[in-house]
This record gives C-alpha cells, sequence and structure tokens, in this order.
C-alpha cells in the first residue's frame, strides 16, 4: 500500500507545459475571442472579424496540442 505522504511527480516538462505554457495559449484564445466579439458589436470591419476568427481557430489549435503534450508528458 502506497504511503499516503507521498507526492505527486510531475516531470518538468508536464509541469512547464500544464502551469505556465497551457495557461497563457488559453488567455490568447479568450483575448482574440473578446477581441472579435468586441468588433462584431460595434459594428467593425468584416474582414477584421474574419482576421480574428482565423486567429482565433489557430490559437485553439495550438491550446489544444499543448494539452495533448501535457498529457502525454504526464503519462512518461
Amino acid at each position: 500500500m502506497a504511503d499516503r505522504r507521498t507526492r505527486c511527480y510531475l516531470p518538468p516538462m508536464a509541469s512547464l507545459l500544464s502551469t505556465f505554457i497551457l495557461p497563457v495559449a488559453a488567455g490568447a484564445v479568450a483575448i482574440v475571442l473578446v477581441l472579435g466579439l468586441v468588433n462584431m458589436m460595434r459594428g467593425g470591419s468584416p474582414n477584421t472579424s474574419q482576421k480574428l476568427m482565423r486567429w482565433r481557430v489557430l490559437l485553439q489549435f495550438v491550446a489544444i496540442v499543448i494539452a495533448m503534450l501535457a498529457v502525454w508528458a504526464m503519462g512518461r
């Protein structure tokens, strides 16, 4: 039986990804989403809305890749 006082050890890569990089990526997605919503509510340029939507999709992809890397690193 495992000792209850043992700590959960995360490899350095998993810790870095899940503690710092993933929240930054998720925050970037949220910022671009808010900027797009503000532009839409103000009746801004449709071209700007399209650019922001493309950026949001790209940043979401990057955030998902980082999350999957963190999960993979935790399993190692």
